[in-house]
């Protein structure tokens, strides 16, 4: 008896071991053949064991493969032009970095890149006290350098102050003397020179009798090596009715930052061994005993710092210790604007690094023409608020 089994296996082996042939289409030609037509379905499979089964692909139609072609080109070229934007637009970035642009362009009106912060005198209330600082007026200067230098020349800044205000103006600045205070108190054996920094000639001309012996104390200490005109300051400061005085007026070269002087204390503001702080301690005297007088600091115009060859750098780079010249500034102002007095800004508004050579005749004291700009933007402040509301 056959095997019936084995003869359906035979066929099976033969149907699945035989290799179909395979008709490649191409899906690009132009022919109507329905998919569907080409479809192999259950009625049209072969029935015999013995026929060969082929499958057949089911190309598109003739017009949706030209239409899928065309779609697929569409988005090529599109993709090519976002490519070709990015491209320029990377190559015209590349073309136009760096190129400067006037401020002019950017924002309508002046415009000014500086620190500067002029306010008015105030009362106790706030309210904003007006008056013709054009007229008689009497100002107190302190300070260093830039008030000192020849002293009594038609060229010093002083003098081109009182030409252009008219006013009666008291130098009582210290040649070599700086903002910072080296000791935290205040006699000969310690540090002598400490008597011509700001705060102690502030306590000298509000009355304080013990300081102003403990100033000459320390002149006595220092001999010839004191500074020329430090007699004739203990003299005004002694004898100046400062009830009179309409004006107080201090500038500082960068001589702290040269020296590394400590800038700022965050738990002290009126710690007088840092130049912010030194400066704020003096101003607090001077407001509690004469709120009348209206106060402008003036910041350090430019200065150059020196290598340990005496070779000029900038000083937004050479540091002494502490900071830059151009932190020292940026703290000054935060602490003037704290105590609500006008700060002018000389680094980046009068003398700046580009323009310091035309300015200082040598890295850090001005020249005639560096005082007559230091002189001009004094008298701005000091006048802007001469016109009633």
């Amino acid at each position: 008896m056959k095997n019936k089994n084995s003869s359906q296996n035979n066929s099976s082996e033969e149907l699945l071991h035989h290799i179909p042939d395979i008709e490649i289409i191409d899906l690009e030609a132009d022919n109507d053949i329905d998919p569907l037509e080409a479809s192999p379905t259950q009625d049209s499979m072969p029935e015999s064991d013995e026929q060969s089964f082929q499958y057949m692909p089911t190309p598109s139609k003739g017009k949706k493969a030209a239409l899928g072609g065309f779609n697929s080109r569409i988005i090529h070229l599109a993709l090519l032009a976002v490519i070709v934007l990015f491209v320029l637009g990377i190559v015209y970035k590349i073309a136009n970095w760096g190129v400067k642009v006037k401020p002019e362009d950017i924002v309508p009106g002046e415009y000014n890149n500086t620190l500067d912060s002029i306010l008015p005198l105030v009362d106790t209330s706030g309210k904003t006290i007006r008056r013709d600082y054009s007229g008689d007026i009497t100002i107190l200067a302190f300070g260093n350098a830039p008030f000192a230098d020849d002293r009594n020349s038609n060229d010093s800044l002083i003098n081109m102050i009182r030409e252009k205000t008219n006013a009666t103006i008291y130098n009582c600045s210290v040649s070599g003397s700086y903002l910072a205070a080296e000791e935290p108190s205040l006699n000969e054996w310690e540090c002598p020179s400490d008597a011509f920094n700001f705060y102690w000639l502030c306590l000298m001309a509000a009355g304080n009798k013990d300081i102003a012996q403990k100033y000459l104390n320390c002149l006595g200490f220092l001999g010839d090596s004191a500074p020329p005109e430090a007699m004739e300051v203990y003299d005004t400061l002694t004898t100046l009715d400062m009830n009179t005085v309409d004006v107080v007026v201090l500038m500082y070269d960068g001589s702290d930052y040269l020296a590394g002087h400590e800038m700022y204390s965050d738990s002290n503001r009126t710690d007088i061994q840092q130049f912010t702080g030194n400066m704020e301690a003096g101003i607090e005297v001077l407001q509690q005993t004469y709120p009348h007088i209206r106060i402008i600091v003036m910041s350090p115009p430019y200065a150059f710092g020196l290598d340990e060859n005496g070779k000029y750098v900038s000083s937004d780079i050479q540091r002494y210790g502490w900071s830059v010249l151009s932190t020292y500034v940026i703290k000054q102002a935060d602490s003037a604007y704290y105590r609500l007095v006008s700060f002018v800004d000389n680094l980046y508004g009068t003398v700046n690094e580009d323009e310091a050579p035309q300015y200082l005749t040598d890295h850090i004291h001005l020249n005639v023409e560096g005082r007559k700009r230091v002189a001009e933007r004094f008298v701005n402040a000091l006048y802007l608020y001469n016109d009633e509301p």
